[in-house]
Order: C-alpha cells, then sequence, then structure tokens
C-alpha cells in the first residue's frame, strides 16, 4: 500500500493507509497498547485492539524509536478526546498490522523534551538522534525555509546562483586559512575559501551582474565558544551600484522575509534606522548596538545600519590594517586621500553593516574596482609590490579588463537564523555543529591520517 504522509490523516478518515516512521511512544494499557507515531510530518496517536490479534501480538515487542510502517484505520476521536489545536488531534489511526523496519537499542538520551538540557557534547555525539527532537526539527527545517525564502526572492530580482570553488588560493586578507596539500604539486597547498570575496568580484568582470550564492566557510580561527570553523552566509554581490542600492534591496529581503515566515515577530522600525560608526561608538559604545524597546520581548527584532566606518586602523605594532576588507572603495571625497595616502586615519570607507538585537548579522561595502587605488590599499598596509602581485595580480589584471563598478554584502546565516529561531548559540540551528573547540565528537575528527598518506603528501610530522 502507498505509503501516506502523517500530516495528511486528517483527509483519509473512514479509510485503511499505511504510514511509516518512528515510534514516539507506546504506552501499554492492558487490553490495548497505544503507540505514537512520528514521522518529518507530524504525529498521530495510534491504538492496537484487542480485536487485532495478530497486531496485538506484534505490538508487544515493540520499542520507543524503532522504525515501523504501519497499516491501519483512521477513526475520528470521540468528542471527549479531542485536542484542539494539535495536528491530528481529533483522530487516531486503529492500527490493524504492523512491519518492523528496524530495531533500536535504548537511545542515548530522552528526545521527547527540550535536549538543551542534555550535555552538549553527548548531544553533538549523536547528532543524528538529537535532530529527531521537535525543536531541533524545526530549527532546521525553518533554515530550510528560511534559505529557499532567499533563493526565490533573489531569483525574482534576477539574481543568478553561482558556485564558486572550494579549493583555492592562500592571501593574507583576514582569518587564518585551512590549507590542503596538493599532492600532485608536492610542497604547494590549496586554501579553503575564508568567503567568495575575490570571486564574486570576479563574477563582476565577467559581465554576470547580480550573483549570489549560498556558501560555505571555513576559517582557521582559535578556540570561541560562539564561532564554528565552518560556517555558511548569503553571498551576494551586484554591477552598477552604488551604497544605497545595496542597502535598499537587503532591508527590503529582511523585511519580507521576515514578514512572510515569522510573522509572530515584530520589526521595530521601518526603515532600519542609519547610525554612522562614530554615532554607535559615541552613543552605544559598539558597532552594533542593540536597540530594542523591551529587551525581554523574544519576538523583538531591531535591525538598524551602522556606515561610515574608518577603512584602516593600527595593529598592536604600529602599522596600518584594513578594519572590515581590503577590497572596500573609500567614500568619494576620501578617494584623493587613498591615492596620495595621506590622513590614513580618516579614510571612511563604503563599508555597510546590518545589526539585530546587537548581532552583526551582515556586512558588505562598494569595491574597489580601480587597479591602481587597490594597490594603494596594499601598500598602505605595507606590502611590497612584488607581494601584492603575487598574492592578488590576478584581482590586478581582471580590474584592468573592463570591470565595472560594483558592490555586495553577505549575511551569517546562522546567526541571522538563530535569533528567528530564538536560540542560545549558532550550534542550535547548524545540523552537524562542532563543539566551540572545533571538534566533531559524532565523526571524532580532526582526525590523524596513515603514515602512507603523510608519506604520498610528502608531509613529515614534527613533534613540538
Amino acid at each position: 500500500m502507498k505509503r501516506t504522509y502523517i500530516k495528511d490523516l486528517s483527509k483519509e478518515v473512514g479509510q485503511e493507509v499505511t504510514i511509516s516512521g518512528w515510534v514516539d511512544v507506546r504506552r501499554d494499557q492492558g487490553k490495548m497498547v497505544f503507540m505514537d507515531m512520528r514521522d518529518m510530518t507530524g504525529k498521530v496517536q495510534g491504538v492496537v485492539l484487542p480485536n487485532h490479534p495478530e497486531a496485538i501480538e506484534q505490538v508487544k515487542e515493540v520499542r520507543n524509536e524503532w522504525v515501523l510502517s504501519v497499516t491501519g484505520l483512521i477513526n475520528k476521536r470521540p468528542e471527549r478526546n479531542v485536542k484542539a489545536g494539535v495536528l491530528n488531534g481529533d483522530i487516531e489511526m486503529e492500527i490493524t498490522g504492523i512491519e518492523v523496519l528496524n530495531k533500536s537499542e535504548t537511545i542515548p538520551f530522552d528526545i521527547s523534551g527540550d535536549t538543551k538540557e542534555i550535555n552538549e557534547e553527548v548531544r553533538l555525539k549523536y547528532r543524528y538522534v538529537d535532530l529527531r527532537s521537535d525543536r531541533m526539527q524545526k530549527n532546521i527545517r525553518n533554515r530550510h525555509k528560511v534559505i529557499k525564502f532567499i533563493r526565490d526572492y533573489l531569483d525574482n530580482e534576477n539574481f543568478i546562483e553561482v558556485e564558486t570553488p572550494i579549493l583555492t588560493k592562500s592571501t593574507p586578507e583576514g582569518s587564518r586559512d585551512y590549507v590542503v596539500p596538493a599532492r600532485l604539486y608536492p610542497g604547494k597547498f590549496y586554501a579553503l575559501p575564508q568567503s567568495p570575496q575575490q570571486y564574486k568580484q570576479l563574477l563582476m568582470t565577467a559581465g554576470v551582474e547580480k550573483y549570489f550564492q549560498i556558501a560555505r566557510c571555513m576559517r582557521d580561527e582559535d578556540t570561541r565558544g560562539d564561532r564554528q570553523p565552518e560556517f555558511t552566509q548569503l553571498d551576494m554581490e551586484m554591477s552598477f551600484v552604488k551604497q544605497e542600492d545595496v542597502m535598499e534591496l537587503n532591508e527590503k529581503l529582511l523585511i519580507e522575509l521576515v514578514t512572510k515566515l515569522y510573522p509572530e515577530k515584530k520589526i521595530q522600525q521601518i526603515p532600519f534606522p542609519r547610525l554612522t560608526y562614530a554615532e554607535a561608538m559615541e552613543k552605544y559604545g559598539n558597532d552594533k548596538p542593540d536597540l530594542r524597546e523591551d529587551k525581554n520581548d523574544p519576538d523583538l527584532l531591531a535591525f538598524c545600519w551602522v556606515i561610515d566606518f574608518p577603512f584602516f586602523e593600527k595593529t598592536d605594532t604600529g602599522a596600518w590594517t584594513f578594519t572590515h576588507n581590503p577590497f572596500s572603495r573609500p567614500k568619494p571625497e576620501h578617494v584623493e586621500w587613498l591615492m596620495k595616502k595621506e590622513n590614513i586615519g580618516e579614510i571612511l570607507t563604503t563599508q555597510y553593516d546590518v545589526a539585530l538585537n546587537g548581532m552583526e548579522i551582515g556586512g558588505g561595502s562598494i569595491r574597489n574596482h580601480d587597479p591602481e587605488a587597490l594597490r594603494k590599499v596594499f601598500e598602505i598596509m605595507g606590502h611590497e609590490s612584488d607581494a601584492i602581485d603575487r598574492n592578488f595580480g590576478h584581482m590586478m589584471t581582471a580590474f584592468s579588463l573592463g570591470t565595472p563598478p560594483h558592490g555586495g554584502i553577505a549575511w551569517g546565516l546562522d546567526r541571522f537564523v538563530m535569533t528567528l529561531q530564538n536560540e542560545p548559540n549558532i550550534r542550535e540551528v547548524i545540523p552537524f555543529a562542532k563543539t566551540g573547540e572545533g571538534k566533531d565528537p559524532m565523526m571524532d575528527s580532526p582526525a590523524e591520517i596513515s603514515v602512507d598518506q603523510l608519506l604520498e603528501l610528502g608531509i613529515t610530522l614534527r613533534k613540538k
């Protein structure tokens, strides 16, 4: 018999159907056994009555979390037993046949409640069990809805999704890279991308004009509680735009996404308020202020834009470095300062960040598509000419071959979904998250590799 999804059972009253899923709860009531079933669409109460002796015998050995295919009759519940407002609260399944598809040992922890109370390392070790819980299912399914909404919205705005390489080149533009040995080229390495930044700009050179990607990014950072070594961002770039164009598109997307997918949420102020970096620091002491009028309201969303960031800041050694992105363009009135390398600390960039409830969820800028201006940025940071050509020569060449003015943005999707789902950290909305120390207890990684693999890669391990 064809499988029916549990969410559709209310349409099948009086019919015999077959469902497949997990035993959610089994309750032995003497002559009859109640057995609630669960699939990806919901739950339904089942009952095995004594007038089905074969099913009674079958259900005796069944335990919670066994995987079954169950056949039975869909009946209306008596009025006194109806559970209003609950999926299938007005029906139950009279089970007439059971097929065991797989048995389960006792699972490592209870998933009937909120698994946040369980030791996190245990949850991550048995993540495939943790993900069965109602809350985690809701988190990953709503994450999917957010990503699908973004894809559909941008498709309607004539963006195209382009996949950029995962194996790329290590360039000194941000955090520490994860490197991958190139077996065919001994002594050389690929790097995993910290973002698709350079590729998306090169796509503007290529005439794509409107690009986006749900991009996987990797950064080899020191251990921090709410960081992940790999994360997901919405990456976006547009040609022939000014700062206002990018901000307007993203603001509309955020508003429509929240309105359609999270109608219970309230956006505090539309249009989003805007603060300069100087105003934010003076008034709030940080550049991602929490503007909520009621910080105890879990459904209040206070977005804001922060603009006019300093382009450069001093490092501990006194050298200049970029505050956000070396590929940003200065504000038009400060381009001359950049080209003359004057008033460096006063140069403002076209960077714009979007903050939500005290967290930065996105940031972008208008890019520096002039190769000479980009070279000045790296010179200010102390890069020698040959190092600039070695690390960024491909960008310089592209920008000298007809690259239009362009700009973009990237959202941190994990943090954004975390906020929408009212979760305390991003690990709750990442299906297979790692610990704060960057370990994966489920796969037991990172892990050693064999001596043969090391030899093949030409790598020798040195004891500390």
